[in-house]
């Protein structure tokens, strides 16, 4: 049965990715840039690479300084799914690799900041990140057992990392004591 109810998802997904990757291919074409599209489906949405075995590809452009010529074509992408199929789309965009990269980069960044918090028991607030990047630093810190919260408005919306709270130290402690009274 749920492989019934989840296949119209997929195929849904499916066509989200045919619809931005046509849209795409159309781009790269009025850009004069080459590149290869690539879809699947990861984590419920449908995911788009644009990407190239030329070392000398000039995709980049389309990264823009710190991904945000990136972010505003997945934007676009999103859009004319959504004109083409009538429902909001949740695709991921990466080109060039760049997404995976700063992936990569932002897992680190998160785990430094996060060592820094179990040192310090000081929070620690990390730079203005959009809503992609904060996601990847939110999931760091909840593997690590603290908390942490966005705070602000964009363009300065970003994350803080807090130290597990005392009063949550205190239940934990408590449920360990009675465990041993027993």
């Amino acid at each position: 049965m749920s492989e019934k109810s989840a296949s119209p998802k997929v195929k849904q997904l499916e066509e989200e990715g045919d619809v931005a990757a046509d849209y795409l291919e159309e781009l790269l074409d009025i850009a004069d840039l080459d590149g290869d599209i690539e879809i699947d489906v990861e984590n419920g949405r449908a995911s788009v690479a644009i990407v190239s075995d030329d070392p000398n590809s000039d995709l980049d452009r389309l990264v823009g300084e710190d991904g945000q010529v990136m972010e505003a074509l997945q934007e676009l992408t999103r859009l004319a799914v959504q004109a083409s199929t009538g429902e909001r789309s949740r695709l991921m965009l990466d080109v060039a690799g760049y997404r995976a990269a700063r992936r990569s980069e932002l897992q680190e960044i998160a785990q430094r900041a996060v060592d820094q918090v179990a040192e310090t028991g000081e929070p620690v607030a990390l730079e203005p990140m959009n809503p992609f990047e904060r996601k990847v630093c939110h999931d760091v810190v909840a593997a690590a057992g603290l908390s942490s919260e966005s705070e602000g408005v964009d363009p300065g919306r970003h994350l803080v990392i807090f130290p597990v709270a005392e009063g949550e130290q205190i239940v934990i402690d408590v449920v360990e004591e009675d465990v041993e009274g027993d």
